[in-house]
């Protein structure tokens, strides 16, 4: 097996070299030219975009297939979330078991796309998930404020179901001079607002979490002679379960739909970036619970994480279970602008997932 040195350097590139989701090509051929030098049986390439999957077939002739997936798309702002460290962890642990006995077949897939929450969907629908016949999945998110390499398991949602929401209204421009000719749209966005803070459930029983977060507002431009009859308002919705993140759009569209109609508003309603809850398969979070407290450290949790993970995707039509690694208790937080993977905890993740592939009983 190759020095860790390579692997961190090929981090680096990485990080040096981000690509938004969409535009992962850097990334791609980073991964298959290092994959092509551990021999699979199948690499795919492009799958779903820039994702990229290798198979190798188990040593013992077991007819089932575990997959383990990382994610290899950057933010706007760079690598702020540690996919770049996610692509080192699965490269280092697909160069492990490919020189190691296998005791069912492998694959290993590299995800893009995952910050827009479109690329697992994409992964599903490019049919590699049936083509080599997977019986569960398993995947990280490095998490600060955890201890470096600390194992976090959730027995049941590990990150909560998200989705963008605008609301545009369209009323009547008029001068400003005469504001009563026109219907501004002012106070219909700022009741919005108001009413808005009454679907925040944040105190209560996990599984009934609710949040509503202002994302931006316009109402009309720049133009002092001119009454708005235009606007638009946008939120973030969240919760700790898909039916209740469907409950939750169901009373915001009511909402809005109802102050609309007081203020005789056209109304018009786009969703963006949507999220399922990522709801872990439980025998499988016990499993690995037993199969790693003796070896790492282990923390179990029970409130799952605020943000949201398109891992969701994969838990829909495959068992498995998604589960955090610390990266350091002074690590800045996700997509903070001074966030950078650490390089200390590639090795140990690594032989997390080395450590579930030989001990889990599908």
């Amino acid at each position: 097996m190759k020095d860790i040195k390579e692997i961190i350097d090929i981090r680096h590139q990485l990080h040096s070299n981000p690509g938004i989701s969409g535009s992962e090509e850097y990334a791609h051929n980073l991964i298959v030219k290092f994959l092509s030098q551990l021999h699979p049986d199948e690499l795919c390439t492009n799958v779903g975009g820039y994702g990229v999957a290798a198979y190798w077939k188990s040593t013992v002739k077991e007819t089932k297939t575990i997959a383990f997936r990382a994610d290899i798309d950057a933010l706007p702002s760079g690598h702020r979330c540690g996919h770049d460290g996610h692509t080192a962890i699965m490269l280092r642990f697909a160069e492990m078991a490919s020189a190691a006995e296998r005791p069912y077949n492998l694959l290993v897939f590299f995800q893009p796309e995952e910050e827009t929450g479109k690329g697992a969907k994409k992964i599903v629908e490019s049919g590699i998930l049936d083509r080599f016949n997977v019986d569960a999945v398993f995947g990280l998110h490095n998490l600060p404020g955890y201890p470096e390499g600390t194992v976090v398991l959730n027995d049941g949602t590990f990150a909560a179901a998200s989705c963008g929401v605008i609301y545009r209204f369209k009323g009547r421009t008029t001068h400003a001079s005469t504001p009563e000719m026109g219907i501004n749209p002012g106070r219909a966005i700022a009741s919005v607002i108001e009413r808005f803070d009454a679907l925040n459930r944040k105190d209560t029983n996990p599984d009934q979490f609710r949040q509503s977060t202002l994302i931006c507002c316009r109402i009309g431009e720049e133009a002092f002679g001119t009454s708005a009859g235009d606007g638009e308002v946008m939120f973030t919705l969240r919760a700790f379960s898909n039916y209740v993140m469907t409950e939750l759009m169901k009373e915001a569209d009511a909402i809005v739909t109802d102050v609309a109609s007081q203020w005789n508003l056209e109304l018009e309603k786009q969703m963006r970036e949507p999220f399922s809850a990522t709801e872990n398969t439980s025998g499988y979070v016990r499993q690995l619970d037993q199969i790693l407290s003796p070896c790492f450290d282990v923390v179990n949790i029970t409130k799952p994480f605020r943000w949201s993970e398109d891992f969701a995707e994969y838990l829909k039509v495959r068992s498995g279970a998604f589960f955090g690694i610390g990266s350091g208790l002074q690590q800045v937080e996700l997509h903070h602008p001074d966030y950078d993977f650490p390089d200390t905890i590639i090795d140990t993740a690594a032989n997390v997932f080395s450590k579930i592939f030989n001990n889990v009983k599908l």
